[in-house]
């Protein structure tokens, strides 16, 4: 009695009777990971996250804001492309400390590049009133992106026009690592010494996290330190 024994053909015979093949096609195993083990994945990351999280808030926080400087100059200069009120008060504070003689405000500038927006130049007056700010120098600027960037160019020159070497930035404090970088790439050059001076409200390096809101502004504040920092100054240097 015969039996009918099964055909079986191996990858060694295909080869064999196609040797052409190998040149145009091959073939690999691949891993594929279930959707089990990608949730545990997810959910051990999450969980690392939520243990660490003081630590990676803090670091990222810390990321954006300048170091702090105290030291007497000729100017104070208020960062007022976001009015915050807190720089106008912590501005006044130095300037009655005698920390400088002047405070230089930049408003938006009006059609008129020398005159100032009202609008603008009321809620810097406002501010400084509020802030008990004696005297402030109002300086009109053109608003051109990157605003900061052409801003300290146009501050730049102000300062050597008016024979100021030194000048104090106080900003707000997750814009102030930006602020720093950019005034320092314009105005050292040009002979003028710059200090920083972070200035914070309700939202520090340590709470941040804590509201959206908070996030959203740090987020924010991060991407354009990376523009300016890997972008605008290279563009603008070049």
């Amino acid at each position: 009695m015969k039996r009918n024994l099964p055909q079986v053909t191996t990858d060694i015979s295909m080869r064999r009777k196609s040797p052409w093949q190998r040149h145009f096609f091959y073939r690999k195993e691949s891993i594929k990971t279930t959707w089990k083990c990608r949730l545990a994945f997810l959910m051990l990351v999450m969980l690392l996250m939520s243990v660490t999280r003081g630590f990676w808030m803090l670091r990222i926080g810390q990321s954006l804001v300048c170091t702090e400087e105290m030291s007497p100059s000729d100017v104070i200069l208020v960062e007022n492309f976001d009015p915050h009120y807190l720089a106008f008060e912590r501005a006044a504070a130095l300037h009655k400390a005698g920390f400088a003689a002047r405070v230089l405000v930049p408003t938006a500038a009006s059609h008129d590049p020398k005159r100032a927006n009202a609008v603008s130049q009321g809620i810097a007056e406002l501010m400084s009133q509020i802030a008990r700010l004696q005297n402030p120098t109002i300086l009109p600027i053109r608003i051109v992106e990157p605003v900061s960037l052409n801003a300290a160019y146009q501050i730049r020159d102000f300062l050597l026009k008016e024979h100021q070497r030194s000048v104090i930035v106080v900003t707000d404090g997750f814009r102030s690592k930006r602020s720093a970088l950019v005034y320092h790439a314009v105005l050292e050059p040009a002979g003028i010494k710059v200090s920083c001076m972070p200035v914070f409200g309700e939202r520090t390096p340590e709470n941040w996290a804590v509201t959206w809101h908070g996030i959203e502004q740090v987020a924010e504040q991060l991407l354009k330190l990376q523009y300016y920092r890997f972008y605008a100054l290279r563009v603008r240097s070049a």
